[in-house]
């Protein structure tokens, strides 16, 4: 007699605007050089909330969210490495990058240098659908597909690494944008977990001063307690929050501004709110908030800015941000960061909860 297939409970969004449905998902049958990762913690992000919405064009609904996770492996077929070479077994603890396909052989990769431009990138939990499989980590498990650079969490208790989460590794692919010098004012505009993750790196960069324009309070008070000033949107007008800004810099404006709002208005903001000469570096853009207006004299030419776009995150920041988080002294910052924990029937109020800005960071916990 054929025994019964095992299915999987995934939380599932079906189509743009649509609530999530939790879902039994056949288990895949492995193929080599693959695995099933049984997810711990599934980070719920910004992100989240405007693919739910319908804003990324490249959104193969349904599909499974959850594009940063952490968990055990469960099953391995044939052999998976790190990038040391060293072979993982059924139980280690592990993160993976969520990219995934780069080729490293076209024009993006190998003359550009730009792997996050890559025309063949898939990402799970995001450009990877339900036909695709178990692709996203709102679920009690994840398939592994072939290929998949996966790193080791050995000793790095699970909440510790999500309160990083994919914000961590956005941030510092920012900051390597940003080129931080010693003593130098930073303007983070976002209180959200990408703009907190800055401003910590910030700080470990050398920044003399960070200031932080975000909302809501809860978050800010998370920003003063990383050691960041703050001024809260909610209850300041734009003039009010260019005036604070000059008086904390001397009229000039900040050296370095980092804009993670995903406002973009923020972006405008950015350029007139940073000094003359200065860098401004634009990561919260991940997804299509509409056009906005500025002038190119006075708010770029004029005051000779170096502006740079920073898209999501490749394999070195996944990396590094797991070298720091097994650092105890470096990642104790993060545990500032409060977590809000949902199981997969909870994921509707995750969203919301995340959109609405009542929690910090919210992770789904199969």
């Amino acid at each position: 007699m054929t025994p019964p297939m095992r299915t999987i409970r995934a939380a599932v969004i079906p189509s743009p605007g649509a609530p999530v449905e939790i879902r039994e998902i056949p288990e895949p049958a492995l193929e080599p050089d693959s695995a099933l990762l049984a997810i711990e913690r599934s980070e719920v992000c910004g992100t989240d909330v405007h693919l739910q919405a319908g804003r990324l064009d490249a959104t193969p609904f349904p599909f499974i969210p959850g594009h940063v996770s952490v968990g055990r492996l469960g099953k391995i077929r044939g052999r998976i490495a790190d990038v040391e070479g060293r072979e993982f077994s059924e139980g280690d603890r592990v993160t993976f990058l969520d990219v995934h396909r780069t080729c490293n052989a076209c024009w993006h990769c190998l003359v550009a240098k730009a792997t996050t431009r890559c025309p063949a990138r898939k990402v799970y939990g995001i450009t990877y659908g339900l036909a695709d499989g178990l692709t996203g980590g709102w679920a009690e498990a994840l398939y592994l597909k072939p290929g998949t650079r996966v790193l080791r969490l050995d000793g790095v208790d699970p909440d510790r690494f999500m309160a990083g989460g994919c914000a961590l590794p956005t941030a510092l692919h920012a900051l390597d944008r940003a080129e931080i010098g010693i003593g130098d004012t930073v303007l983070i505009l976002g209180s959200g977990p990408v703009g907190l993750s800055a401003l910590i790196l910030a700080g470990r960069c050398g920044a003399g001063r960070v200031l932080c324009l975000g909302a809501p309070e809860r978050r800010l008070a998370v920003a003063r307690e990383l050691g960041a000033e703050t001024l809260d949107i909610a209850t300041h007008d734009e003039a009010a929050r260019r005036d604070w800004i000059l008086e904390a810099t001397g009229g000039r404006g900040a050296d370095v501004t980092i804009e993670a709002s995903g406002d973009p208005r923020a972006v405008v903001q950015a350029l007139r709110w940073t000094r003359d000469a200065g860098r401004v570096v634009i990561a919260g853009q991940y997804t299509d908030h509409g056009e906005v207006a500025f002038n190119p004299h006075l708010d770029l030419n004029r005051k000779h800015l170096d502006v740079r776009g920073s898209w999501g995150s490749d394999y070195s920041h996944f990396h590094r941000a797991v070298q720091l988080m097994s650092d105890p002294g470096a990642a104790s910052a993060w545990e500032a960061i409060p977590l809000g924990r949902f199981d997969l029937a909870e994921t509707n109020e995750a969203l919301a909860a995340v959109a609405s800005g009542s929690v910090v960071k919210a992770l789904i916990a199969p």
